[in-house]
């Protein structure tokens, strides 16, 4: 273990522990803990939605992907592309507008109780359940994948790194919440998006120059450079469908609830877009050079490209800051779970549910504690890298797209939808993730179709149907839906 690169890991993680405690002294209720009090600027809220939504995915999966097989992968972030786009442009400012009128709702299972006014408190119920039963796995996996960063980079056992990694995360998201959470992303987002950019510069300059680079790949399998190499209708619909996703999944959604204003809507389109695009591509390419950089010594595991280039290209300082990068990666993700979770136990059971007069104090607590028992849950589920819990990881965002996004679409802009609509979108699209691809496994369905888009499309029927099958909504919900759309 080189010290330097030691170092430069310990000043950063130390510097996510200063943010966690200058965010708890600006602390004080639960909408502050939750969504930072609805007063985040549209740069912060931009990058923090990109990093908590990238993941570790950007720097370690898709490069590896690429490494693999060439430039057939790309279809995957051109999906991405679109569906942030589409979610920015279409979702933010109606979501932002529509939460505050609505309730002041802080959370997606609360936003969808005060918009269909259910005093029953099921769609409350069912949507913590969907959140906190997807959000289990997706950050244990997240930990695994921060367990072995550190195990391949300094040598410490397997246990060591999930704990060192868990403690960290933990800390800051106990201690600062939403607004330390935001912070934290917004700097890990810059960190992410100048590894993105700088590894794969030098690593062409290595080799020559982008032409050499191609000429290169191209020798090795002319088939690396086609977009269309073994891929299939389905294939590129089903890498396509993952923009769907984004529709969905509340972490990524509660930037939109927390941004300060409508107004600064159109800035972060724009950060968060230009982000996500030279952060795709800087991925995309860290994999195409890699197949002409390490022809000679092919990589036993394809998704440490990236490690691998920080190891060879630079010296152990930058490259601590780069392998910083990764963790962060894994990081602002899990954190942000980690924040949706604790606010569904704490919003959508506790105060809704066992103690509908808590206090503010009171709340933040359970929303503390909420975290370390969701982390601890996670970590004991992540103590063996094998488990095959962690396989379901695979469709979570799927889960979530299927299950939340249709209805957050159909919320925003259809006044005739009901109560029942929503409860029968959630479940049948989560349902039919689940069961899609279990069939698939087991071969009984004989093609391969990303479940998201079978659940997405029966989620958005079910809705449609029974909302029309039931009666129309209250006068007071037309009301609150006109006054929304006059505030655009």
């Amino acid at each position: 273990m080189d010290t330097s690169t030691l170092v430069t890991f310990i000043i950063y993680l130390v510097g996510m522990l200063a943010i966690g405690l200058v965010a708890y002294k600006m602390t004080s209720n639960l909408s502050d803990y939750v969504l930072g009090g609805r007063r985040l600027g549209g740069g912060v809220a931009a990058l923090s939605a990109g990093a908590s939504d990238m993941s570790s995915w950007l720097l370690l999966g898709l490069p590896g992907a690429i490494y693999l097989n060439g430039m057939t992968e790309i279809w995957i972030g051109i999906g991405l592309a679109i569906g942030a786009y589409l979610n920015w442009q279409f979702i933010a400012t109606r979501l932002r507008m529509y939460t505050e009128i609505a309730g002041d709702s802080i959370t997606l299972p609360d936003y969808f109780e005060n918009r269909f006014k259910d005093t029953s408190k099921i769609l409350r119920i069912v949507s913590a359940l969907v959140i906190l039963t997807f959000f289990a796995f997706y950050t244990s996996s997240g930990l695994v994948g921060g367990a072995i960063l550190f195990e391949s980079s300094f040598g410490l056992s397997y246990t060591q790194s999930l704990w060192i990694g868990a403690i960290v995360i933990i800390s800051y998201t106990f201690l600062g919440g939403f607004l330390a959470v935001s912070w934290t992303d917004f700097v890990q987002g810059i960190l992410m998006f100048l590894a993105l950019v700088i590894v794969p510069f030098v690593a062409i300059r290595e080799m020559g120059g982008w032409n050499e680079t191609v000429q290169r790949v191209g020798e090795i399998d002319p088939l690396y450079l086609d977009v269309f190499t073994g891929t299939t209708a389905l294939g590129i619909i089903s890498l396509l469908a993952w923009g769907l996703g984004y529709f969905g999944q509340p972490h990524i959604i509660a930037r939109f609830m927390a941004v300060k204003s409508k107004a600064e809507i159109p800035k972060a389109r724009l950060v968060g877009m230009t982000w996500m695009v030279f952060a795709l591509f800087g991925a995309i390419f860290t994999g195409f050079v890699g197949i002409a950089y390490f022809a000679d010594t092919p990589l036993d595991n394809s998704e440490t490209i990236f490690i691998e280039f920080t190891q060879v290209l630079f010296n152990p300082v930058v490259s601590g800051f780069l392998l910083a990068a990764i963790l962060a990666a894994i990081m602002s993700t899990i954190d942000s779970q980690l924040l949706v979770s604790s606010s569904a136990l704490a919003e959508d059971f506790y105060k809704a549910i066992l103690r509908k007069n808590a206090s503010q104090k009171e709340l933040v607590l359970v929303g503390r504690l909420g975290v370390v028992v969701i982390a601890l849950f996670a970590i004991m589920l992540a103590y063996n890298p094998e488990a095959s819990v962690l396989e379901l990881v695979g469709y979570a965002w799927a889960g979530f797209g299927a299950a939340f996004g249709p209805v957050v679409i159909l919320s925003l802009f259809w006044d005739r939808m009901t109560k029942w609509g929503a409860l029968a979108g959630m479940i049948v699209g989560g349902v039919t993730v689940i069961l899609w691809a279990e069939l698939t496994t087991a071969e009984i369905i004989p093609f391969y179709l990303y479940e998201i888009v079978p659940g997405f499309i029966l989620a958005w029927v079910a809705i449609y149907v029974v909302s029309l099958l039931d009666k129309e909504p209250a006068k007071e919900i037309k009301d609150e839906f006109l006054r929304v759309k006059d505030s655009l």
